[in-house]
C-alpha cells in the first residue's frame, strides 16, 4: 500500500524523526521518505550515517511557506514534528514559538491542502490542554488550526493530530540531563519531586503517530493512555540503575511549567472514543448556525474526570529502572 508513496517529515532530524526513518526503513516502507529541517548539519550527519538512496534531505524552514511548499511536491503523506519544545525557552521568546509552533504550522497545513496531500499527521504535546506556558499555548493553537482547517476544507486531505506527554530521552526530556549529572558527580537538579510527566517511549510515540496514520477522520485527535512518574522516582531510579549516590538538589518549578500534565480534558473525556491504548476525539464539525442543532440537553459533565499525570498509573522506582532500561539511551551510558 505504502511502497509507491512518499512521505516528508518536517523536523525530521529531531528525535522522532530519526525513530519514525528507522521503523519505516526496516519494514521497507515508502518509495521515498524526505526530511525537512533548517539543520544542515544533522542533515549531513544522518545522510552518511544512513546512506540510503530512499532517503532526500531538503533545507528549509516551515516559517518560509515557499520551502515548505516547494519540499511537499508529489508527497501523498505529511508527518509534521518540526517545533519549538522546550518550555523555559518559548517563555523568554514567545515570538518565536508563535513563528514556529503557529505561523509554521499554518505554513505547513496550507501546503498539504494545496499538494492534496492524502494525509497529514501534526505533532501536539500534553501542554496545549490547559496551557499556562507559551510553548503550550502555541501548540493549542495549532491543534485549533488543524481543526479549522479540517472543517472548511473539502479537497480529500485528512488533517488530525497526535498528543502525547513526555518522550524518555528525547530534546527537552530531563533523563540526559540527569545521567550527564549522575556520571559527572553533580547533584541531580529536581524542580518539585512530586511533579509528575506522563512517560513515553520514543517508540510509543511513533506507533501514535502510525495509529493516528491509519485510523483518523479529518480534525481528528489521538492520545496515547500512559503511565505516569514523580520527578523523585524518575531519580531514585536513574541513581539505582547508575548505582550512584549523587546529591538531590530542589531548584524550584521553572517558568511556565506545571505541576502535572493533563492529555484529555474533562470535557474531551465525554465524548471520546476509546480505542484500547488509544483515545480519539472527533472534530466538532457543526458550523455556526447553532441553533440548527438542536439537542435534548447536553451530557451532564459534572461527574467526569480529565485525564492527567496524577490521576493515570503511577509507576514505583522498581517499575520505572524496568521501563528505563529497555531504552537505547540508557543501555548506549552503561
Amino acid at each position: 500500500m505504502l511502497k509507491d508513496k512518499t512521505l516528508l517529515i518536517t523536523g525530521g532530524t529531531g528525535s522522532f524523526g530519526k525513530a519514525v526513518l528507522s521503523r519505516f526503513l526496516s519494514n521497507d516502507d515508502f518509495k521515498e521518505i524526505r526530511i525537512f529541517s533548517r539543520d544542515e548539519k544533522k542533515q549531513e550527519s544522518m545522510r552518511i550515517d544512513l546512506n540510503n538512496k530512499k532517503i532526500k534531505f531538503y533545507i528549509g524552514d516551515i516559517r518560509d511557506y515557499q520551502s515548505i511548499n516547494e519540499a511537499m511536491k508529489s508527497v501523498d503523506y505529511v508527518f509534521h514534528a518540526a517545533a519549538l519544545k522546550q518550555v523555559p525557552s518559548c517563555e523568554f521568546y514567545p515570538m518565536e514559538a508563535i513563528k514556529t509552533n503557529i505561523i509554521g504550522a499554518e505554513n505547513v497545513i496550507k501546503a498539504s491542502l494545496e499538494n492534496k496531500i492524502k494525509n497529514a499527521v501534526f505533532l501536539s504535546t500534553d501542554k496545549a490542554v490547559y496551557p499556562i506556558n507559551a510553548m503550550g499555548i502555541s501548540k493549542a493553537m495549532m491543534e485549533k488550526l488543524v481543526a479549522a482547517n479540517s472543517r472548511s476544507s473539502n479537497n480529500g486531505s485528512t488533517l488530525c493530530s497526535t498528543r502525547y506527554g513526555n518522550v524518555m530521552g528525547s530534546r527537552g526530556s530531563v533523563i540526559p540531563l540527569f545521567i550527564d549529572q549522575i556520571k559527572s558527580g553533580k547533584p541531580l537538579t529536581l524542580t518539585d519531586p512530586s511533579m509528575t510527566r506522563f512517560m513515553m517511549s520514543l517508540e510509543e510515540s511513533v506507533e501514535l503517530v502510525e495509529f493516528a496514520f491509519k485510523n483518523a477522520s479529518s480534525g481528528d485527535t489521538f492520545v496515547k493512555k500512559a503511565p505516569a512518574a514523580n520527578l523523585m522516582v524518575l531519580a531514585k531510579a536513574l541513581l539505582e540503575i547508575f548505582e550512584a549516590k549523587n546529591e538531590l538538589h530542589m531548584m524550584g518549578t521553572r517558568h511556565g511549567e506545571k505541576l502535572y500534565e493533563t492529555l484529555l480534558t474533562r470535557e474531551e473525556i465525554a465524548k471520546a472514543e476509546d480505542m484500547g491504548d488509544y483515545y480519539r476525539i472527533p472534530s466538532d464539525n457543526r458550523n455556526l448556525n447553532y441553533a440548527s442543532y438542536y439537542t435534548e440537553g447536553e451530557e451532564d459533565i459534572s461527574n467526569k474526570e480529565d485525564y492527567n499525570s496524577h490521576n493515570t498509573y503511577q509507576y514505583d522506582i522498581e517499575e520505572m529502572k524496568s521501563t528505563l532500561l529497555k531504552l537505547d539511551l540508557i543501555q548506549n551510558e552503561l
